[in-house]
């Protein structure tokens, strides 16, 4: 740019702080604690969770970051979600984390000591102005945090502020990657509370899924119906919990197809199915994770029954695969058997051998579930996907057929029609127990819970 180029007059949006309006601020605030009894829900578990992953890294310092900010445009951030591990490890979920770094300290020959290292709450006095002029962080801009003392209290943590952390040096890619891996597997298995969040999760997520059958007239009224799904379904996420576990699809039609749709921007033909595949999240950050396929017009036609019950005669089989000692993916392998033997029932495939069913079912038929959807992804293999079940372990079971509208290997009128279901399950000493129960999932069962939600 040369001298003669206009410059830019880059301003601020803050308005200037006379001395009068600061010295104004600093006083005559009455004191606002946070109540002594105050903890983070899984106070008693997180001591465990530390001393399982001390116990994995004797004599090693060990960084668990909160995360930072993510700037959406401009001067605003995406809304703000702990790491799962620090969540998982300190029992902090909140928005108010933002930078906010557990550290593991090395003590003794085997032990660590957990220090939590935070940004407390400002001060009002002493010519301190970021409690009303800090944007991102000050307590009038977006809430208060706590201060030292009540951060203890809350999570029975050491706290200190985190400008005494400094930079975290040393930091090795490979040491890291093993740590990550670590903190996946421990937290694998579930622990009783960690069953009742997810639970919970799954209650709410059945009680928005009936608000989404009750909101079909006005959705199928509306250019944008899928959207309508969403908003609908999204509400009662945000009054429940958090929000959703993850984008909600609402797919109808052929956009059924499209494993990932959430664009969810099409218009609802009653002749058509709609695949909803929504979770909430709880406040403690654990979320459900469940596909319906349901008749817009209220009743399946017999190609849609004829597409469903093979899906749900997938699911089945897998659900009767999860045990204790099976490897992972037996409950795959048994559900893709049910797809292929009906794909070749159809006479799409010649024959059930081999894998060109995949064709049309396109992906895996299920994950771990916790505090993220697809949980405890960053485990080994060896421990996850070719490891074998345990007890305590919660996943889904979600087989599906996209049958892709422009597939000329498909007769006309099975083209277009996309069916998942899933429903998330805890393993138990005997099987698994249906987490999702509550929502029904045979044709008449679907067919009769519609007719009674549309009628009331």
């Amino acid at each position: 740019m040369s001298d003669a180029s206009p410059r830019l007059n880059i301003g601020s949006h803050d308005l200037p702080v006379s001395p009068e309006l600061s010295r104004f601020m600093a006083g005559d605030w009455a004191a606002s604690p946070l109540p002594d009894s105050v903890r983070v829900p899984a106070y008693d578990a997180t001591p465990a969770r530390r001393a399982r992953l001390s116990a994995r890294f004797p004599g090693e310092r060990l960084i668990i970051p909160a995360g930072e900010l993510k700037v959406r445009s401009n001067d605003c951030d995406h809304r703000f979600r702990p790491h799962s591990a620090y969540a998982w490890l300190t029992g902090l979920t909140g928005e108010d984390q933002v930078g906010h770094v557990l550290v593991l300290e090395p003590s003794g020959p085997h032990g660590h000591e957990a220090v939590l290292y935070l940004r407390p709450r400002s001060p009002r006095t002493g010519g301190n102005e970021e409690f009303y002029r800090d944007r991102r962080y000050g307590e009038f801009w977006v809430g208060r945090r706590p201060d030292l003392a009540e951060a203890e209290r809350l999570t029975g943590l050491r706290c200190d502020r985190l400008d005494a952390l400094g930079t975290p040096g040393g930091r090795n890619p490979a040491t890291d990657a093993e740590l990550a891996a670590a903190l996946s597997e421990l937290r694998l298995v579930k622990d009783a509370w960690e069953v009742g969040q997810l639970q919970l999760a799954v209650d709410h997520t059945a009680a928005g899924f009936e608000d989404v059958v009750r909101a079909l007239p006005r959705a199928l009224a509306h250019p944008r119906g899928e959207r309508w799904i969403e908003g609908v379904f999204g509400l009662r996420a945000r009054a429940e919990g958090n929000g959703t576990g993850y984008d909600t699809i609402a797919a109808s039609g052929a956009h059924a197809c499209v494993l990932h749709w959430i664009r969810n921007d099409g218009r609802l033909n009653r002749d058509d199915l709609l695949l909803l595949d929504a979770g909430v999240e709880t406040d403690t950050l654990y979320t459900a994770d469940i596909t319906r396929t349901l008749p817009l017009s209220g009743r399946f036609s017999p190609v849609q029954r004829q597409v469903y019950e093979l899906v749900l005669a997938a699911q089945e089989a897998g659900i009767a695969a999860l045990r204790p000692g099976a490897s992972f993916r037996d409950f795959h392998r048994a559900g893709m058997r049910v797809i292929a033997e009906g794909l070749a029932d159809w006479g799409v495939l010649k024959n059930a051998e081999g894998d060109l069913h995949r064709r049309y079912t396109l992906c895996s038929s299920g994950h771990m579930l916790g505090l993220d959807v697809h949980d405890c992804a960053k485990a080994r293999a060896g421990t996850y996907l070719d490891g074998t079940l345990e007890e305590g372990q919660v996943l889904t079971v979600e087989p599906g057929l996209y049958l892709q509208p422009d597939d000329e290997t498909l007769p006309p009128e099975l083209r277009g029609i996309g069916v998942r279901i899933e429903d998330d399950l805890v393993v138990t000493a005997t099987g698994a127990r249906l987490m999702s129960g509550a929502l029904p999932r045979t044709v008449a069962g679907i067919e009769e819970w519609m007719g009674r939600l549309l009628e009331g």
